[in-house]
């Protein structure tokens, strides 16, 4: 995890580009972070990794333990923190960071917790089609069916997909592109969607799969047949 940042989703809109063309984009607040703590390899640590906070806190409402740590590394009361590894800024504890880490046409990933949906049934959770609207299935029409508890081996099997609890869980949408990074409000405007609701906290990450530098591959299979199926006509 090279670069990262804490955020919090704010919305979503829609800018336009230099051609004209209309991007749906979601706002997100990356920033400030401030540094809390620098682990190094050569440290008692054993590895790099740098300590991250977002979004001031009053103190009594943090654990003693938490404001202890925060106070050693002469930090401010904070709501969020997160590790990432091999950090690739050079920072130091006690410095700011923000949305311009992160320059437009760069590629990140996004993790948030998705917003709850109580409890669902399995057509809504799992797509299922439910049952037959016509003979004689009378109370079975969103039910599941089945779920091969008879014969052997006698139980439900572990993992069957059945009613319960939807939604509320950790999700990555990996390889959205920044659009725009307004930094005087530490704002970084995210084509595409971000799980979760908003007001909600999000992590945002340098893409694994498209790091900074990356660039599309050329498509030349198209070329290539075009140009074999002229030979093959001469």
């Amino acid at each position: 995890m090279p670069l990262g940042l804490l955020g919090k989703k704010l919305g979503s809109t829609r800018v336009y580009n230099a051609q004209g063309v209309l991007i749906p984009v979601t706002v997100v607040q990356a920033g400030p972070n401030r540094v809390l703590q620098v682990k190094t390899q050569a440290g008692k640590d054993g590895y790099n990794s740098v300590q991250l906070g977002f979004d001031d806190q009053k103190e009594q409402r943090l654990t003693k333990p938490l404001l202890g740590h925060i106070k050693k590394h002469n930090g401010v009361a904070v709501k969020r923190i997160k590790e990432f590894r091999d950090f690739s800024k050079e920072v130091k504890a006690g410095d700011v960071v923000g949305a311009t880490l992160f320059a437009p046409g760069d590629f990140i990933d996004a993790i948030g917790t998705t917003k709850g949906r109580g409890f669902e049934g399995v057509m809504k959770r799992h797509n299922f089609g439910g049952g037959p609207s016509t003979h004689g299935h009378k109370g079975w029409h969103r039910r599941g069916g089945a779920i091969g508890q008879r014969l052997f081996p006698g139980t439900v099997l572990r993992g069957f997909k059945m009613p319960g609890h939807m939604g509320q869980v950790s999700r990555t949408t990996q390889n959205l592109e920044v659009i725009q990074v307004l930094e005087a409000d530490n704002l970084l405007l995210i084509k595409g969607a971000i799980p979760g609701a908003e007001g909600d906290y999000v992590v945002i990450r340098e893409s694994k799969k498209r790091p900074k530098g990356w660039k599309a591959p050329v498509a030349t299979g198209g070329k290539k047949k075009a140009d074999a199926k002229a030979a093959a006509k001469k």
